[in-house]
């Protein structure tokens, strides 16, 4: 999945380019949002896209677009998501005005979707893609070569292999003529060529995967000549040594693949498709200390970003390897860790299968329902007749329960608006009271290190929606020890633990946006440093209310 995305490259909506503009200014801001977004410097990038969306330079859906092109390569990828579906739809009502760009967020939303395990999602997409390409002289060979990649690996992971080799050989053969068109074609045939090789080694033609690979290799090296990208060129290199070591070792030939592995530098092994290809081929050597390693790699890498449904297939690829390779390594106390963790990992998996089968019951429940509502009708009058009165009976209900429910609703709207303004005038008089307290002359060296705490907590960098922050961390960044942070807030709280205390700003932070943005709740949960799980126990406990209630009370307050 990793490889298919490096595919977004060949898409016409790229990340360097601008809408065009007479306006000199434009063009000087949409040149530092090139040079932000070139040196990964995502708050930058950010605030730039906010500037040109608010004024006008870019569209909202453009502006989505380039949200979405910020956090996938911060390498945040939920985030990325949401803004690609943002993006996709806002083109959706009128793609004709770019098409490029309206392909190429449904392209990458599509891709997320199917790495988070989500399929049916990404089919959705690109079967509403695909048939807008033909045809159609705005969009380039290229682009229906990548759309079609993702859909065989789509077929791929359903497992209908022949489909995804007929697709496959048709978006290499548009790839071809995209590349007769533009004179150019290694990145997209080396892509391509790389991906069909994966197909052949998944359905185990070990020959045919070795065959694509050297045309992988061929479209690298004209890729070579073509672009200066030096670092995604040694990416793909190493993942072509990887997967050319790990097939010459299935085909019987180790000392070969041996020497293709210790040959190949740790600066071409930088992201996780990576890692896991050394771990495979490492596992297959027998080697297995080593491949533990990376397998360590890899899953320390999902945990630092969004990470993906925890579902059996995962668990399988990411956690099972590694406690193997941990067995066979000897390394046993470590095994008996990891254990645990999938233990974990299998209890989340269940969850989300109960609730898939949750859908299927409830779609054959459906069925049943229209089943039965057939064989009513075919029933006696006498039958009919019950139900009509007894229909009549339940609108009647449904009916005085609709009038409770909305003066219930009006009562405890009420309710929560008082909550909420008790709480804004709670939250300023406690800011007014330590204001004045911290300007006192005679603080103990506690209270002096808790205004420390307090001062950087109050900064415009909002370091408290870091999940990973905590008093450790804390006290690196204050230049102290993190008992004397844990004392000081302690005392200067009547007892408060450092999470707590944690908790409470990524509280208001949290209450902030529900008040003022229509983020998905969920969205702000991971924007705040809480934890989905995590968030609406703890939001509940603090503002005596769910978060969705909060939002609707601090509307209602706005508009009074």
């Amino acid at each position: 999945m990793i490889l298919l995305c490096v595919g977004l490259a060949m898409m016409a909506g790229c990340t360097n380019c601008s809408e065009t503009t007479d306006d000199e200014q434009a063009e000087a801001v949409w040149h530092q949002y090139n040079e932000a977004h070139r040196a990964k410097d995502l708050e930058r990038t950010l605030v730039l896209i906010d500037s040109m969306e608010q004024t006008k330079i870019v569209s909202t859906a453009k502006a989505d677009h380039l949200r979405g092109f910020a956090y996938d390569q911060g390498w945040q990828m939920r985030i990325a998501e949401h803004f690609y579906k943002k993006a996709y739809e806002g083109y959706a009502s009128k793609p004709s005005q770019d098409w490029a760009s309206y392909t190429d967020a449904g392209y990458r939303f599509a891709c997320l979707q199917l790495g988070r395990g989500d399929t049916e999602g990404a089919l959705n997409v690109i079967s509403e893609l695909l048939p807008q390409t033909k045809g159609n002289d705005e969009f380039p060979k290229s682009v229906e070569s990548a759309l079609l990649m993702l859909m065989a690996d789509i077929q791929l992971q359903l497992h209908q292999f022949d489909k995804a080799l007929l697709t496959a050989q048709k978006a290499y053969e548009a790839e071809q003529q995209s590349a007769a068109q533009e004179s150019q074609n290694g990145w997209g045939t080396a892509w391509v060529c790389m991906n069909i090789s994966n197909i052949h080694k998944t359905t185990g033609d070990i020959e045919g995967a070795l065959a694509w690979l050297d045309r992988c290799a061929e479209g690298l090296a004209l890729a070579e000549q073509e672009h200066n990208d030096s670092l995604v060129l040694e990416e793909w290199k190493g993942h072509v040594a990887l997967q050319r070591a790990l097939l010459l070792l299935e085909s019987g030939h180790a000392a070969e693949a041996a020497a293709i592995y210790a040959a190949i530098p740790l600066s071409r092994l930088m992201e996780p498709r990576g890692y896991t290809e050394a771990a495979e081929y490492l596992m297959a050597a027998g080697r297995y200390d080593e491949a533990a390693y990376w397998y360590e790699q890899l899953d320390s890498t999902y945990l630092a970003t969004d990470g993906a449904k925890m579902t059996f297939e995962n668990i399988a690829e990411r956690l099972s390897p590694r406690y193997t390779a941990y067995r066979k390594a000897g390394r046993n106390a470590d095994a008996l860790v990891l254990a645990d963790s999938v233990n974990a990992a299998i209890d989340s998996a269940l969850v989300w299968q109960k609730q898939s089968d949750a859908s299927e019951l409830a779609f054959i429940y459906q069925t049943h329902e229209k089943e039965l509502a057939l064989n009513v009708a075919k029933s006696e009058t006498r039958i009919h007749r019950v139900m009509l009165v007894a229909a009549g009976l339940v609108i009647l209900l449904i009916g005085f329960l609709f009038v409770r429910a909305h003066k219930y609703n009006k009562v405890l709207l009420e309710k929560n608006r008082r909550l909420v303004e008790e709480i804004e005038q709670r939250d300023h008089e406690e800011r007014q009271e330590r204001e004045q307290w911290f300007s006192r002359d005679d603080l103990t060296a506690e209270q002096l290190l808790f205004r420390r705490i307090c001062d950087l907590m109050d900064s415009s960098d909002c370091i408290y929606t870091d999940v990973d922050l905590d008093r450790s961390r804390l006290a690196q960044l204050l230049g102290t020890n993190e008992h004397y942070v844990t004392d000081a807030i302690s005392a200067c709280t009547n007892g408060k633990s450092v999470n707590s205390f944690l908790n409470e700003y990524r509280l208001h932070y949290a209450a902030h946006l529900l008040a003022t943005t229509q983020d998905p709740i969920s969205l702000i949960a991971e924007l705040s440093g809480f934890s989905r799980s995590s968030f609406f126990r703890i939001f509940s406990d603090a503002y005596g209310m769910s978060p969705s209630e909060f939002r609707t009370a601090a509307r209602a307050n706005a508009r009074v």
